[in-house]
């Protein structure tokens, strides 16, 4: 199942009314938001919410309602979470989501985009 373009314009707007500015990056198939150059919250292929935060807080945050884990290799990736539609389904909720990634993400030094190389190559020779 395909992500829904409808859920991607919530969180743009939920992003702004925070008065941050967010750049979409396509990302997992779905749509990542990046504040100052990090990984904020997104919607996967699958529909899937997910948010960043501070790990210090991943027990706590696992517990809330609609919280699953993300997991790579061994165990959860701390600090990230997926969310169920449902618990992300009105403006409210999905603020409160938000507003979590925010408080870690202002946190984290910005990323400045790499400029690509230029390839260098023996035309004309």
């Amino acid at each position: 199942m395909a992500h829904d373009p409808l859920v991607e314009n919530r969180i743009a707007d939920v992003l702004t009314a925070q008065g941050v500015q967010a750049d979409p990056v396509k990302m997992f198939g779905g749509m990542a938001f990046m504040v100052r150059g990090n990984m904020c919250v997104g919607i996967t292929n699958k529909g899937d919410f997910m948010v960043r935060f501070n790990a210090e807080r991943h027990a706590e945050v696992s517990e809330w309602p609609g919280a699953k884990p993300i997991t790579m290799g061994k165990g959860d990736t701390k600090g990230f979470l997926f969310v169920d539609a449902e618990a992300v389904g009105n403006k409210k909720s999905l603020e409160k989501w938000v507003k979590l990634s925010l408080e870690h993400v202002l946190t984290l030094p910005p990323k400045v985009k790499k400029a690509k190389a230029k390839k260098s190559g023996s035309k004309g020779k």
